[in-house]
């Protein structure tokens, strides 16, 4: 079967992307899941080795089908480092798509990768990294039924430790 590669901030890790990385092993075999760390940008919740563990940790249950790697530059660089045939994304909205769709044209005019469009299932398409990310923040409450259970703990510590930060001053 062919390699493909589902590459994402993941920042962090939710439930959505594990719907299409459980699709993506389904269609595809194998799959490389991609944490992109790009050093020019602010890290949003977790650094890009602790987004890393993360993702191994909420696919462990899949076994040897998927490999988890941080990478940094260009995505269609990464995929065809790893002599992928497919670059595996998803979008929620109009305006995902037509992201995604550019970018896509863009990446096979370059390399000749096709990009493979996945829909995570209804109960998770409203789920956003940043929104996740925003809640916590805002509201100091965990997104329980939004992330797996590894995340859910880390994100328990990143909320402990901001609140013995508070108390400490």
């Amino acid at each position: 079967m062919a390699v493909a590669f589902y590459p994402g901030s993941f920042d962090p890790f939710h439930l959505g992307h594990l719907d299409v990385v459980e699709q993506a092993v389904a269609l595809f075999g194998d799959l490389v899941i991609g944490v992109m760390h790009n050093p020019d940008k602010p890290s949003g919740m977790f650094s890009p080795a602790e987004r890393t563990d993360l993702v191994r940790q909420s696919v462990a249950h899949l076994g040897k089908q998927v490999c988890v790697e941080m990478y940094g530059g260009l995505t269609v660089a990464a995929a065809s480092k790893i002599a992928a045939s497919f670059i595996i994304k998803s979008a929620r909205t109009g305006g995902d798509f037509e992201v995604e769709q550019q970018m896509a044209q863009t990446n096979h005019g370059a390399t000749g990768i096709e990009t493979v469009l996945l829909f995570s299932r209804p109960q998770h398409s409203f789920i956003s990294s940043r929104y996740i990310r925003q809640f916590v923040d805002y509201t100091g409450e965990i997104v329980t039924p939004m992330v797996s259970s590894p995340v859910l703990k880390a994100l328990i510590a990143k909320q402990d430790i901001a609140k013995q930060k508070l108390g400490a001053k």
